[in-house]
């Protein structure tokens, strides 16, 4: 995150809960930030739809009748009975904006599909309806912040990759990968983890 002191590395918690496809969202997101994680869940469902990312069926959960059937169900079931809950921690600092798209997509990715995201990255940038991963401002102050934070690689936006490394410390680029990403299956692919 950009903040008026510099930057700041959010963190996104997320449970999902047996229901029927509500997103609940907590930790003082302002308009743009609701926004954004509304949107995530829109493209997650559509990756899910179109079979670019695995539902793990085992954690749908079942009727009597559907454990006796062996007709199998369909992977949208799983956004369909979980309720998710969406928590960005430090409930007292307001958030917004809506380059948390990437991460928000990713929390929600690994939720539904009960795959662990790897905990030593960071990710900024904005995520489209249709999937790309639009550009992002603040980058220099975010990329300072990850690397305080002893992030080992960073997701941002390619055209801020083509553009804005220049403006990065050396310190910085040297202690951290950082790769572009033009769409949210290459974030995913390189995030979400089996096991």
């Amino acid at each position: 995150a950009w903040t008026a002191v510099g930057g700041d590395v959010l963190k996104i918690e997320a449970i999902r809960i047996n229901g029927k496809g509500v997103l609940q969202l907590t930790g003082s997101l302002g308009d743009v930030m609701k926004e954004s994680a509304r949107i995530a869940l829109s493209v997650v469902k559509t990756l899910i739809d179109e079979g670019k990312i695995t539902v793990d069926h085992s954690i749908i959960p079942l009727s009597p009748a559907e454990r006796e059937s062996d007709i199998p169900l369909d992977a949208s079931e799983v956004y369909k009975r979980f309720d998710l809950h969406i928590h960005v921690p430090d409930g007292a600092t307001p958030k917004d904006g809506p380059s948390a798209g990437i991460a928000m997509s990713t929390v929600i990715a690994s939720i539904l599909t009960n795959k662990k995201v790897r905990a030593d990255i960071a990710m900024t940038g904005e995520v489209s309806l249709t999937g790309n991963v639009l550009p992002i401002g603040g980058l220099k102050e975010k990329l300072i912040a990850a690397h305080r934070a002893g992030m080992k690689l960073a997701l941002i936006p390619q055209k801020n990759f083509d553009r804005d490394l220049s403006d990065i410390p050396d310190e910085v680029k040297a202690a951290i990968e950082i790769v572009g990403v033009s769409r949210i299956e290459e974030v995913l692919s390189r995030l979400l983890i089996d096991g």
